[in-house]
């Protein structure tokens, strides 16, 4: 089967967004971020929406733009971390013809140390101050995501791997 949509799963800081990138160059997709697409065709922040509509408002709206994203083709796609975790998402992405879903593993104590020397770009995780609270927090949400993200067609454990290795083994998994 010929794949020509590749979706990038995992909790945020596993490297989606540089992975997805860095393969929009190496395979000539189109690169898409599932947050950035909604924010552009709903023209509302996904902040502004959680705190105005709320969660489920939102999660309903992410399938919906899920949807659409993917009539784009071939593309890469970088989901939000709780995309696979709502409406069935995973069995759905994992039913469809040419898809590839692929979960970028990275473990509790790397995406805590990268979350918290970026926490000035995540407002979710503002009020986390200390490497413990971080792996606490990171630690409770991977547990509780996990179950979603192993229903991927494939992982790779991004912990001791650059940008580059992570996307040369998505390449190698499409031949």
């Amino acid at each position: 089967m010929k794949i020509n949509k590749i979706i990038l799963l995992g909790y945020m800081g596993c490297g989606k967004s540089a992975v997805g990138s860095l393969l929009k160059e190496r395979l000539g997709f189109s690169y898409w971020d599932l947050d950035h697409f909604i924010e552009e065709k709903s023209k509302i922040s996904i902040p502004e929406i959680f705190k105005t509509k709320g969660e489920i408002h939102f999660r309903k709206m992410e399938r919906d733009y899920l949807e659409k994203a993917l009539l784009e083709d071939p593309l890469i796609l970088s989901t939000g971390g709780g995309t696979p975790c709502y409406y069935d998402t995973m069995s759905y992405l994992n039913s469809l013809e040419g898809v590839k879903t692929i979960y970028l593993k990275t473990s509790v104590k790397e995406l805590s140390r990268r979350l918290f020397e970026a926490q000035s770009n995540r407002p979710l995780l503002s009020h986390l101050k200390t490497i413990e609270a971080f792996q606490e927090f990171v630690g409770k949400h991977l547990f509780e995501r996990s179950v979603f993200y192993n229903e991927a067609h494939l992982s790779i454990v991004t912990d001791n791997k650059s940008i580059v290795e992570v996307a040369i083994e998505i390449q190698k998994s499409l031949a």
